[in-house]
């Protein structure tokens, strides 16, 4: 059988004035106005008319360690993971405006691998929340930090134990450079008094918006821990992301934009296992933690400043193949049962989306 993925999503040939912003797992297409116009009047988009949309495509690449992780027999990405990420996200996306918290950047899916969204403007640093001690919270905790962006940690806590409270820990996006207190590299721990301080240099278009963002944050994970209780999972951790974008109205809103509560941005635990002491992931933590079993020197992939050596190694290898085929079964898995429906896997990914783009959409 042929495993079907799409690995390359920067080249696809859609009109835009603007270079394709393409990260480790998604690219963004910034659409000409005159295409933006024509979609929100055609497809009857709820946005401002004059709003800038873009096509997002998400591949089936791996990422982790800030690396791209390829297997043997031409396995340069995951069967299904784009399709699930994308579906796990709707679905929260979706949960989120229900329960009337706030939209996302999303207008519309039509495609597995494909997002029409509407351009937002970032704010700069991933909202990161966590219920439980675990991950780079316990490894500074274990250390003996009790201060972590500005949290005062309690002593006495175990390794992945469940928290009093949820943990608003917030971390760069990029590198932040002139903000007194927030060191110019990317991914640094910012507390509470950094965003009173610096909110404008961090994108909040307001002082207050930051008990909006934390609002937010909160009860968007409450919403996805509550509906993953209920079939048999805990969330652990996870990242949002925020920016501005503007209603049909024309006023500027703080909305959720990225993705959400995937198991590529989230931890996601059995909950029968970790009542019986043992931690089983339902999350991309899992491929982490075997690719730390699997590499010769774990400091490699834990060590920052070896981030020259470790992008080299992960070019040069390949990974057993059964690696990333559990990764695909843990997505396509857990995806199912967020969204209560089997995950579509695009049969020819790159040519339905050539068509998408040039038959119904009119960008090629």
């Amino acid at each position: 059988m042929t495993l079907k993925f799409l690995e390359r999503n920067d080249d696809f040939s859609i009109r835009t004035n603007e270079a394709v912003h393409s990260g480790k797992v998604r690219s963004v297409y910034w659409l000409r106005s005159e295409d933006s116009r024509r979609l929100i009047e055609q497809r009857q988009y709820p946005v401002s008319a004059d709003a800038d949309l873009a096509i997002l495509i998400v591949s089936d690449r791996l990422s982790a360690f800030d690396c791209i992780w390829r297997a043997e027999d031409g396995l340069n990405g995951v069967p299904g993971k784009g399709a699930a990420l994308n579906a796990v996200s709707q679905e929260w996306f979706g949960a989120f405006a229900e329960a009337g918290l706030a939209r996302s950047h999303i207008l519309e899916a039509p495609h597995p691998l494909v997002w029409i969204v509407q351009r937002a403007k970032p704010v700069r640093i991933e909202a990161i929340a966590r219920q439980y001690i675990t991950g780079s919270l316990w490894r500074a905790y274990d250390k003996g930090e009790r201060i972590f962006c500005g949290i005062n940690l309690p002593n006495g806590l175990a390794e992945n134990q469940r928290l009093s409270e949820v943990l608003i820990t917030p971390s760069s996006k990029g590198v932040l450079a002139g903000l007194e207190g927030i060191a110019e590299v990317d991914d640094v721990n910012i507390s509470r008094a950094d965003l009173d301080r610096h909110w404008s240099g961090l994108g909040f278009e307001q002082p207050g918006d930051i008990d909006q963002y934390e609002r937010l944050l909160r009860e968007g994970f409450a919403v996805i821990a509550e509906r993953l209780l209920k079939i048999g999972q805990l969330f652990i951790d996870t990242k949002f992301e925020f920016g501005y974008a503007k209603n049909a109205a024309g006023a500027s809103e703080l909305i959720y934009m990225d993705e959400v509560g995937t198991p590529d941005s989230s931890r996601i635990w059995n909950a029968s296992a970790y009542e019986q002491g043992t931690v089983l992931e339902n999350s991309k933590e899992g491929f982490r933690q075997a690719l730390l079993s699997w590499v010769p020197d774990n400091d490699l992939l834990l060590d920052k400043n070896r981030m020259a050596e470790r992008t080299a190694f992960a070019a040069g290898v390949l990974l057993p193949k059964e690696m990333l085929m559990d990764v695909s079964e843990t997505y396509l898995s857990i995806a199912a049962q967020i969204t209560g429906a089997s995950i579509t896997v695009p049969e020819n990914p790159r040519e339905e989306i050539k068509e998408l783009l040039s038959v119904e959409l009119g960008l090629i």
